[in-house]
């Protein structure tokens, strides 16, 4: 047996979830090409089992220490795995909620399933990345889905404008991507992370490293949608339809985080006062404008795009303290982040009038007594996104913010705190229109799917879950201790 044969044997050990996930789009493409879009609602069911599955089965094959896969070009450890099933749980809400919604408008198309499940390949890729060709090759997989989804009603115009445009500023990004890490490997010689920590180590220096390292930073902010390189974010968002937003949201946040985390801390750790600079701006201008830009929407999907450009900020501030508890708060953060995120996109796509989507925030006018369901679950995610104690959104932040004060950051964490009390202003606005305004017309009911996500994602922020806590934080603190 030779010796390439026999390193992909062992490495598919290792791979399982990256194995399972391509095996599901090459078996759908093969399906929906004999039987069209007949085979949608099917694809779509076994689609969310798979990437179920593939979580479960990253947590199951778990290493007790770092290991590479695929020649060094991939590494399964504590982060990894951490960061691949949020991934999958996230990818696979908001897989259901699309299937279910596009059957109720008629859209149906069996290649919705393959493009969230190459699109979660794709970031499986990016946070085992241990080199930078495997790291480019999963940031462009999940890119060339994300396009396809963003434009996904090709006669809608907004729709297509938001591909357009998430198209061209997104292939700018992946130019500064390259160009980044073209400059890496010319001052350093490899395009191995450890190598380049060990060409660091031995004196690679140099201006041109540097700029190669923050070029690498706007890329990864641009995907995160962190400010100033969010411009995308607002257009897309409202555009897209709005499980494809809810995707957008959610797991690719993750992914892009916990990449420059990996960036950050294994080859460019010895460069850890100049990488903070760009990441306490990028930390600070994301909490700041995401609040304060918010304010002035009308629209949910774009006050949504605003607060998750907000609540990256948060995240980064993690990572802006470095090592000890700052990538924990950080992990800890999206992973609380995530199920308040995905809910209140599920209540927002539940939010139709004689078959229309009613996507304002007039829309909500008088909801808590035409559907007080819904009312209370909005209520309890958007107190938990806003940080507002007991929920569990509280406690993200909580972590995040006594991390930057023991990294001597107190004034991030001011700046911070700051940035919460104005967006908790616009979470509020958001409740008063649902308890005391006015009623408006009666909405449709909601399909099975969308309170069944919408209720476990508010139960996950349950002041319940406050008793768990202790064992996510454990767990992320794992990820971290297995990685880094």
């Amino acid at each position: 047996m030779n010796a390439p044969l026999t390193d992909f044997l062992a490495s598919a050990a290792h791979a399982r979830p990256e194995l399972l996930l391509t095996a599901f789009a090459l078996l759908a493409i093969l399906a929906g090409a004999w039987f069209r879009d007949k085979s949608a609602a099917p694809l779509s069911g076994l689609g969310v089992a798979v990437l179920l599955a593939a979580g479960v089965v990253a947590i199951m094959d778990r290493p007790l220490a770092p290991v590479e896969i695929f020649q060094g070009s991939l590494v399964v450890d504590g982060l990894s795995v951490f960061a691949k099933a949020l991934i999958a749980w996230s990818s696979a809400a908001t897989l259901l909620l699309g299937a279910d919604h596009f059957a109720k408008t008629n859209e149906r198309r069996f290649e919705f399933p393959v493009m969230i499940v190459l699109a979660t390949l794709g970031m499986f890729v990016m946070v085992s990345a241990r080199d930078l060709i495997s790291l480019y090759v999963g940031v462009e997989l999940q890119s060339l889905s994300a396009y396809v989804l963003a434009a996904w009603r090709r006669d809608d115009a907004r729709s297509s404008e938001a591909g357009l445009k998430y198209f061209v500023l997104s292939a700018i990004a992946s130019g500064l991507l390259l160009f980044g890490s073209s400059f890496v490997y010319g001052f350093t010689g490899s395009i191995r992370f450890d190598a380049i920590a060990s060409a660091i180590a031995q004196g690679a220096h140099g201006v041109g490293l540097i700029f190669g390292l923050v070029l690498m930073l706007c890329a990864l902010a641009f995907k995160m949608s962190a400010a100033p390189f969010h411009m995308w974010t607002p257009d897309v968002y409202e555009g897209a339809p709005t499980p494809v937003t809810a995707f957008f949201a959610a797991a690719p946040k993750v992914a892009a985080v916990a990449l420059m985390m990996r960036i950050l801390y294994e080859p460019f750790a010895a460069f850890s006062d100049q990488w903070r600079q760009v990441v306490v701006a990028l930390s600070a201008i994301s909490m700041v404008w995401g609040s304060i830009a918010a304010l002035l929407q009308t629209n949910l999907k774009r006050l949504m795009a605003y607060s998750s450009i907000g609540n990256v900020g948060f995240a980064l501030m993690g990572l802006a303290a470095g090592q000890g508890q700052g990538p924990t708060s950080a992990l800890v953060y999206l992973a609380l982040y995530l199920p308040a995120t995905i809910g209140i996109f599920a209540l927002i796509l539940a939010m139709r009038r004689e078959g229309a989507a009613h996507e304002t925030v007039a829309d909500l006018a008088g909801l808590g007594q035409k559907r007080p369901w819904m009312a209370s679950m909005f209520t309890m995610l958007l107190f938990s996104i806003a940080g507002i104690p007991p929920f569990a959104g509280f406690i993200g932040k909580l972590l995040v913010f006594r991390a930057a004060v023991d990294a001597n950051l107190a004034w991030l964490a001011v700046v911070g705190g700051i940035a919460a009390v104005i967006a908790a202003g616009y979470y509020l606005r958001l409740l008063a229109s649902i308890w005391f305004s006015p009623s408006q017309q009666t909405l449709q009911p909601a399909s099975s799917a969308i309170v069944v996500t919408a209720t476990s994602a508010a139960a996950l922020t349950f002041p319940v879950l406050v008793l768990v806590l202790g064992a996510i934080q454990q767990w992320a603190e794992w990820a971290v201790g297995r990685s880094f």
